[in-house]
């Protein structure tokens, strides 16, 4: 009977029958792939775990690799291997580890879960390879740095040594072949604070759940600190879920062109462990090289570099908050927020400090400056739109009007979005300078953020519960036409949408939304660009604030964070101005 172990790895390669072996394909082992008399050897002990809550009902061996060296008094380096020991990992890392050509590193093997049928005799076991390995979303990164790194912890070496685990991501490598070579870089793109390092062999970058977006998205997100070895071979798999070999290379081209430290070994092998193994070792000094020293983020795409400052990252503005929301920027460049629950407004100084602005906001959501000095706020406590002097004293500007986020235009034009709810439709508010109001759309699932062009002859609307910003044309009176779906963002495999909420936009045109995301970043054609994530992995609105305007503020929860960047905000405000034409 197959064991977990060998269960999994039969899967790693299976309906690859054509091309398990090239004729041509000749990959002898190096000598460091081969045991050594003199050579201190390290133990395998082997586990079964079945704790798991994140993958509930799954049972998998686990195989844990400890060196010879290895000393509980300092937390050792991780090496996290998918569908078993592979490459023949403990003897190499013998090698390795004595001639000081890698740190002393603890190697975890894990195989995929089973969910194990309550009767084998007439049902079948779940295999939970391809749900927890082929899919995007970080569910599978939490499993390793919340279950089962934990538990080879509590676990103890056969001399009785304690299994101490660096928690430093410099200090974890994650690697696979296959199914688990795709694991491995979506664990440490999803968490780079915990896994800086990824060996890659044969990996499964195709639609199988959407890994064939992983190139993309490389090129459009701001750049990650990792360091990447690719292995693939011309006879690999090509069949319905994609062509291996050409993903492989896509991928290379993808992380190569973000500045991303990545190297590559191809060859004329096929879907299985021959070249892979062969390659190991110097693969393995090449990740580990110069360490401790991290792996360095690089540059990023053209459109990136127009935008982001080198060296200036996120800043922390204020914590402890309920959860932040619709910040606005006066004509100071002084940044106001909401914490919505605790019924505030804070203040965000040109010194960078937070002061109180409203003790009463009636749990105001969206807001926005107009160009007579006052702050626009809609009021969720009662379907009213208020405006704030500059003590805070507030006015009604207009009743019934029940909204979320809104926008001022020059002209003192404002308009609102109402997401509705139940049987009340998603709705578009215009409210006039003197009051009157009316609805000049209906009809989005859930209409959310919203912005107007630098020239402000469009208006930008996010609907939350799709992955559309819908674009309108303004007319004369104020009203609306020409509605279209515009501007397409991206989803996270976690979410049936993109979770679109505040926007705004520079004086290029460019258009940044708040999203599941992070901040996606479009051009006036209505394309995604580039995508900045925040610190916490959070953000709901954003705003452009600073005395030049220069400066990005975003709202993250419990947190507002900003960032210096090279670009300027257009706020609505301030007279139109006609940006450049796109280049289409």
């Amino acid at each position: 009977m197959k064991t977990l172990a060998a269960f999994s790895l039969s899967l790693a390669f299976s309906g690859a029958a054509l091309a398990q072996k090239n004729p041509a394909e000749n990959y002898p082992l190096t000598e460091d792939s081969k045991p050594h008399e003199g050579v201190p050897k390290g133990e395998v002990l082997k586990f079964t775990f079945d704790g798991s809550k994140i993958f509930p009902g799954t049972v998998r061996n686990v195989s844990v690799y400890v060196p010879k060296q290895y000393d509980p008094a300092k937390p050792a380096c991780v090496w996290v291997n998918q569908d078993g020991v592979q490459h023949n990992a403990p003897v190499v890392f013998d090698n390795l580890i004595a001639k000081h050509e890698m740190p002393v590193t603890i190697y975890i093997a894990a195989s995929p879960g089973v969910v194990k049928a309550l009767d084998g005799k007439v049902a079948l076991d779940r295999f939970n390879r391809s749900l927890e390995y082929d899919g995007l979303g970080g569910d599978y990164a939490r499993f390793v740095v919340e279950e089962l790194l934990p538990f080879v912890e509590q676990q103890k070496a056969g001399d009785g040594r304690a299994l101490v685990l660096s928690k430093n991501g410099n200090d974890r490598c994650i690697g696979g072949s296959s199914s688990g070579a795709v694991c491995a870089f979506i664990a440490a793109w999803e968490r780079p604070a915990d896994f800086r390092r990824v060996f890659s062999t044969v990996g499964t970058f195709v639609n199988l759940r959407g890994a064939d977006r992983l190139p993309g998205l490389v090129r459009e997100f701001e750049p990650k600190p990792l360091r990447i070895f690719l292995q693939d071979g011309d006879h690999d798999q090509n069949i319905y879920g994609g062509d291996w070999w050409m993903a492989n290379q896509m991928m290379e081209r993808a992380l190569t062109f973000a500045g991303y430290e990545v190297n590559h070994a191809w060859g004329t092998g096929g879907h299985n462990g021959i070249h892979g193994a062969a390659i190991f070792p110097d693969a393995v000094r090449w990740l580990w090289k110069d360490w401790p020293k991290e792996p360095q983020a690089g540059a990023g795409s053209k459109q990136l570099q127009e935008i982001l400052i080198p060296g200036e990252g996120w800043q922390l503005v204020g914590e402890g908050y309920k959860f932040t929301e619709g910040p606005a920027v006066n004509a100071k460049g002084e940044v106001f927020f909401n914490d919505i629950p605790a019924s505030k407004t804070w203040k965000i100084n040109l010194d960078g400090k937070v002061t109180p602005f409203i003790a009463d906001s009636q749990k105001a959501n969206g807001q926005a400056f107009g160009a007579d000095g006052h702050l626009y706020a809609v009021a969720t406590v009662t379907p009213q739109l208020l405006t704030y002097d500059g003590k805070g004293a507030a006015k009604v500007f207009a009743n019934e009007v029940v909204g979320n986020d809104i926008v001022v235009a020059h002209s003192g034009n404002v308009y609102a979005t109402h997401p509705g709810s139940g049987v009340n439709p998603s709705l578009i508010w215009l409210i006039k300078p003197n009051g009157e109001k009316q609805i000049v759309d209906k009809g989005l699932k859930f209409s959310n953020g919203i912005a107007l062009s630098p020239d402000q002859t469009l208006l930008y609307v996010a609907d939350s519960r799709s992955h559309w910003v819908y674009s309108y044309q303004i007319q004369p009176d104020g009203t609306l036409k020409h509605k279209q779906r515009y501007y397409h963002l991206h989803v996270p495999d976690t979410a049936d949408d993109s979770g679109a909420d505040g926007m705004k936009v520079d004086t290029a045109g460019r258009l940044y939304v708040a999203t599941r995301m992070g901040i996606q970043v479009c051009d006036q054609a209505g394309r995604v660009n580039c995508i900045i994530p925040t610190p916490n992995g959070r953000v709901s609105n954003l705003e452009f604030g600073g005395a030049d305007f220069s400066t990005l503020f975003a709202t993250c929860g419990d947190k507002v964070f900003k960032r210096k960047l090279k670009v300027q905000g257009a706020p609505a405000f301030r007279a139109p101005q006609k940006p450049a034409a796109p280049h289409l």
